[in-house]
């Protein structure tokens, strides 16, 4: 194979989905996969990378909702997670859940939310959510 046809080749190959914003005068370009969670800081999200926060001026739900193909959930009114960063899910006595993503990062799961949980996994075993 030609230098050639291997440039061609890297040209045509599917990219990981990536998120573009301005930060310092500079265009960023994120990979999702490396984005954990996405918190609300009034006007403005926060997206936990695995590096450092990013602050963007957009509305949470607006960021959810353009998030939501590439597999983040809304798991709290403040936040929405990436299901492929979470590691661990732990009932708590007043029917919400504690989510530990793999960073070792806690979120909340507020009732209103917990049915979104089912999303994070392509098969719950039993009654995992009762």
């Amino acid at each position: 194979m030609s230098a050639r046809e291997i440039q061609d080749q890297k040209a045509i190959a599917p990219q990981a989905p990536r998120i573009a914003f301005k930060a310092k005068g500079n265009i960023l370009l994120l990979d999702l996969a490396e984005i954990w969670a996405v918190q609300a800081e009034g006007n403005y999200v926060s997206l936990q990378h695995r590096s450092n926060p990013y602050l963007v001026h957009e509305s949470l739900s607006s960021m959810a909702e353009k998030l939501k193909p590439y597999g983040f959930i809304r798991i709290h009114r403040s936040v929405v997670v990436n299901i492929s960063a979470v590691a661990e899910i732990q009932p708590l006595p007043t029917g919400e859940y504690r989510l530990r993503a793999k960073g070792g990062k806690e979120y909340l799961v507020t009732r209103t939310y917990k049915n979104n949980l089912r999303d994070l996994a392509q098969l719950w075993l039993g009654n995992v959510l009762a």
